[in-house]
């Protein structure tokens, strides 16, 4: 047995020597090798599944980690790993029960910090989900943490109000209100249930969503399965408009108790980069907003127009507010007013259908025919993309282009009514789902994976001219005719000059016979036509070929990190943002790249985006810090990233290393006892202290704590002759500093390790003690 431990220990030294040079694959073999000495071994486990999480295959790093769980039942570790690969496979259901049992387990060790940490995301997977809302309700409440534990109670009250639990709803709310007394969502809960409207659902945690996402993404080749709401479009979004508008101020209601904590009104507040909103504008706008879902749930939806228009008035703006108020202004026959509310709603997905209906009917009343044709082609364009799958949405989308571009150049006001007439018929009824479906298979079937769109049924214009050239241009390019491709293309312009793909293509043609700057200047233009349509994955996706055709284009890019943020993609935001920094670093241009990591630092914390990117970008910022001596910045910095990151052995050195080089000398020293501390607590084998201190000493020689400490680690290690040598260095630092209590701790360190010539260290002590 000796044998066969010695050569699992020699397995796992090359495993993690492997592993410390970052060649997952080697530490792979390795820990599988040791595996196979002894195959319940715990730490082999973990290191053999960390090994190929780096490695990304998280299947196997899946498994590996549940068979660590069977090994050791009560460690809350695998099963946390468990949740996290979990999640980014898209399996929430496995995500979501790892992540219970790895709160159990961490709250039966009396981590309480982990278990919430581990039920709130299991809150962040499942907001429905009451036992994490209950746990989490009695912790909060527990740790005297008021505004939580209410949240808490408040998400349950609403689960339970859904469940037809009423009576359990409204003793949530009391308790609720007996831990705050005064909490306005409280307050409002409590009079949704005795009015008996429903409470908002419980909200999903802001950011992390990228799991959820990975999840669609396995169902992406399918189509949508809708299920029918039995209202027509714009009824449904008025409903959801509301159940938006409801949550936003149960949740701010909630912010405007804890003002000084608060960070997220802002963003849908006038200038979203500015944090000054004085506390008196919010409390208008909680004000408004609530009297106009009153006033709406009610039925008075003058007053509740008038509610709106105010909160719009005190800075409030949302796509639900600007829904709402478009929607009641056409129900009230104010068009001319309805129209522009309503352009501000239509780029957003909830609200762009029955936005678009709403504009083409005010277009009509206000006798524009050939715009409320147009606006309801749009809408009709909109409901077909929700037929077919995603990944057929975009291609389906471009389809509706020359059919658009005919439409708009369209003048015979019987032609236009009649399309009105029609898209209205189609789309304004209960069943509209099952309608458009019926309508669809009655199309004939394409040749391509593409279907046709649905409006070939209600038009026939003259846009099959366009696509009939658009395959010619196609032929001739792919025949190697660039000059008859491109006199075609320039040719099919002149009967649809604004319809984009057209134009793309002509980019593309470009890019083909070399002219590359053309062809950013020609796609430049179609990104920013399809910004301004409100066509934001269209724009993205040129302006990321922009980006690939001129890689130091900074306009393009800026351009793309503005419309990322504005629509909520922060993780790509954030990557944008590190791209434009790493160009600016390599044109030498620091100050500017710093600038920009601090910007992409901002978004990474107002996005509630994951750690590591906030870890990720300090330690860029500190690096340029370093290069220009900026030491005093640098310190700041790595102080962030120890508090974001405290297992980070690179932070903690340069932490004891500026310190040093500053002269502060007790605050290295606190660094360096921090460290220590933290590494009793959470013992790695993958830290090497005895190389940290080695370097350090290297710059610092005569700094007598280094030495002690390392003395200290060598002690540890059983390599007394080494720890005696270190020790006595560091002894005769001490004296030299004419700090004697120091130098004789650290000889009574060296005789309690009985060394040879130990009678010469007790006459030294003796002398020392003497003077």
């Amino acid at each position: 047995m000796a044998g066969r431990e010695d050569i699992f220990q020699k397995e796992m030294n090359r495993g993690h020597s492997a592993a410390w040079d970052q060649l997952w694959d080697k530490a792979a073999v390795a820990y599988r090798a040791a595996l196979t000495e002894m195959p319940d071994n715990p730490k082999a486990l973990s290191s053999l599944a960390l090994a190929l999480y780096q490695l990304q295959e998280f299947e196997e790093a899946l498994q590996t980690y549940r068979r660590l769980a069977q090994v050791a039942p009560n460690d809350p570790i695998p099963f946390e790993k468990i949740a996290h690969i979990s999640e980014r496979l898209g399996n929430i259901t496995d995500a979501v029960n790892a992540a219970i049992k790895a709160a159990d387990l961490y709250l039966a060790q009396k981590d309480v910090e982990k278990a919430i940490e581990n039920w709130a995301r299991v809150t962040q997977l499942q907001p429905e989900n009451i036992l994490a809302h209950s746990r989490l309700a009695l912790v909060h409440e527990r740790l005297r943490q008021p505004q939580q534990a209410v949240n808490e109670y408040l998400a349950l009250a609403s689960l339970m109000q859904r469940a037809g639990k009423l009576e359990k709803a409204g003793e949530l709310i009391a308790r609720a209100l007996k831990i705050m007394p005064r909490n306005q969502a409280a307050e409002q809960a409590k009079a949704l249930l005795e009015s008996g409207q429903l409470l908002p659902k419980p909200l999903r945690p802001k950011g992390g969503t990228g799991p959820l996402r990975m999840a669609q993404v396995k169902k992406m080749s399918e189509p949508q399965k809708q299920v029918s709401s039995g209202m027509d479009p714009v009824a449904e979004a008025r409903k959801k408009a509301l159940t938006v508008l409801a949550e936003i101020l149960f949740e701010y209601s909630d912010e405007s108790d804890v003002y000084q904590e608060r960070k997220g009104l802002q963003a849908i507040m006038h200038g979203t980069g500015e944090l000054s909103l004085q506390q008196m504008a919010q409390t208008k706008i909680i004000m408004h907003l609530g009297q106009a879902i009153d006033a709406q749930s009610k039925g008075q939806e003058e007053t509740a127009a008038e509610e709106l228009a105010q909160a719009l008035l005190a800075g409030f703006e949302h796509p639900a507010l600007y829904f709402s108020l478009g929607m009641l202004r056409v129900e009230s026959g104010r068009a001319d007013n309805a129209v522009s509310h309503l352009q501000h709603a239509v780029k957003h997905a909830d609200f762009g259908l029955a936005a678009r209906l709403l504009l083409g009917r005010s277009l009509r009343a206000m006798g524009r025919l050939s715009e409320a044709a147009t606006e309801y082609l749009e809408a009709l364009k909109l409901a077909d993309g929700l037929l077919v799958a995603e990944n057929q949405k975009d291609a389906l989308h471009q389809l509706y282009e020359p059919l658009i571009e005919a439409q708009m150049s369209e003048s015979d006001d019987v032609v236009n009514e009649r399309l009105c007439d029609n898209i209205t018929e189609m789309l304004m009824r209960n069943d509209w789902r099952e309608h458009l479906q019926k309508a669809r298979e009655e199309l004939p079937k394409s040749d391509s994976d593409v279907p046709l769109p649905l409006a070939e049924i209600l038009i026939e214009a003259q846009s099959g001219q366009v696509l009939d050239a658009m395959s010619r241009v196609h032929e001739l390019a792919r025949q190697g005719f660039m000059r008859s491709a491109m006199d075609e293309a320039f040719q099919a312009i002149t009967y649809a000059p604004t319809y984009l793909p057209l134009h793309s293509l002509i980019g593309d043609l470009l890019i083909q016979e070399g002219r590359t700057d053309d062809a950013v200047a020609k796609f430049s233009m179609v990104a920013e036509s399809y910004s301004v349509r409100g066509e934001a994955n269209q724009s993205t996706i040129i302006l990321r070929k922009i980006i690939q055709l001129a890689p130091m284009n900074l306009s393009s890019r800026t351009k793309l990190i503005d419309q990322l943020i504005a629509h909520g993609q922060a993780d790509d935001a954030i990557r944008e943002y590190l791209n434009l920094a790493d160009i600016y670093y390599r044109l030498a241009e620091l100050d500017m790249a710093r600038q920009t990591y601090t910007t992409a630092l901002r978004a990474a914390q107002q996005a509630s985006a994951e750690r590591s990117w906030n870890v990720h970008i300090l330690q860029r910022m500190a690096d340029i810090d370093m290069q220009r001596l900026d030491w005093r910045r640098a310190l700041r910095v790595f102080e962030q990233i120890r508090t974001l990151h405290p297992e980070d052995p690179g932070a903690r050195k340069n932490l004891i290393d500026l310190n040093l080089k500053m002269a502060h000398r007790s605050q290295a020293s606190k660094e360096l006892e921090s460290y220590q501390n933290y590494l009793r607590e959470h013992p790695s084998e993958d830290v090497d202290l005895t190389g940290m201190l080695t370097d350090l000493l290297m710059d610092h020689p005569r700094i007598a704590v280094l030495h002690r400490t390392l003395g200290d680690v060598y002690a540890k290690e059983g390599k007394m002759d080494d720890a005696i040598e270190t020790y006595d260095r560091a002894a005769e630092i001490y004296l030299d500093l004419g700090e004697k209590d120091a130098a004789i701790e650290t000889i009574m360190r060296i005789l309690n390790m009985n060394p040879p010539n130990k009678a010469e260290y007790q006459q030294a002590l003796a002398q020392i003690q003497a003077s």
